[in-house]
């Protein structure tokens, strides 16, 4: 399976730049993990399509060593086009690429 559907708070990270993300479920991230291990990125990246309402992008999700699962960066501008608010429950569609 490469696509994967879920809900999940965005978060803002602390410090410089205003970045927000969604953490991903961590029965998810273990999923893709072991889907992603021979095609992964720099840094463990792994490009993704999103989708979020009416809003689809690519990207890439980021291990986040403290928790143990992916994050998936949310520009500004999807955060606005969506009219999302940081602790907002996002529903969110994942589609793996690259594989």
């Amino acid at each position: 399976m490469s696509t994967f559907r879920f809900s999940a708070p965005l978060w803002q990270h602390p410090g410089e730049g205003s970045w927000h993300f969604i953490s991903l479920p961590a029965d998810i991230s273990d999923d893709i993990a072991h889907l992603t291990a021979p095609t992964r990125h720099g840094f463990g990246s792994v490009r993704v399509a999103v989708t979020i309402g009416d809003t689809t992008w690519q990207t890439s999700l980021f291990p986040d060593s403290k928790s143990g699962t992916y994050v998936l960066p949310v520009k500004k501008p999807v955060r606005t086009a969506e009219g999302l608010l940081e602790g907002a429950t996002v529903q969110t569609n994942l589609k793996l690429l690259d594989l």
